[in-house]
């Protein structure tokens, strides 16, 4: 299946690469349907592209490759919802945003991933994660390197 991109132009997708978010995203509640695709550029980020909006494509990365010891407490509802039997299933995502001149991570509202059920959501942390990490251009740097 085709589907046309602003980002990438048009790309050749399967259809079991689709993720179904039944709530959306943060800021994009009408966009269902996401596909996760690599950057060629840099291996350590991924695009989460809209298929419903061809314009709509967010940059993420695994946010253990930044901060260590990052955990994902969420509410029973959401992991429910996402129908997780386990965390061996769940992909972690954070969204990386600007702020001024540094690239940060959202880690307070990360995306998870059911690869078993192509299901994804935005959830907010039940725990006192900090909203932002900032990554240094030194950070992004190394990464784009390794």
């Amino acid at each position: 299946m085709k589907i046309q991109t602003t980002r990438f132009d048009e790309i050749e997708i399967e259809p079991d690469d689709i993720l179904f978010f039944r709530q959306g995203v943060f800021g994009f509640e009408q966009c269902r349907h996401w596909v996760l695709l690599a950057d060629a550029d840099n291996p350590a980020v991924a695009w989460l592209q809209s298929i419903q909006k061809p314009e709509t494509a967010l940059p993420v990365v695994s946010p253990r490759k930044f901060v260590k010891d990052y955990r994902v407490r969420m509410d029973q509802t959401d992991i429910d919802a996402l129908m997780l039997d386990g965390t061996e299933h769940a992909y972690v995502l954070a969204v990386v945003g600007r702020e001024s001149e540094s690239l940060t991570l959202n880690l307070r509202a990360p995306i998870i991933v059911n690869l078993d059920r192509r299901l994804g959501a935005q959830v907010v942390t039940t725990d006192n994660q900090p909203l932002q990490f900032s990554l240094s251009k030194t950070a992004v740097r190394q990464r784009r390197s390794a």
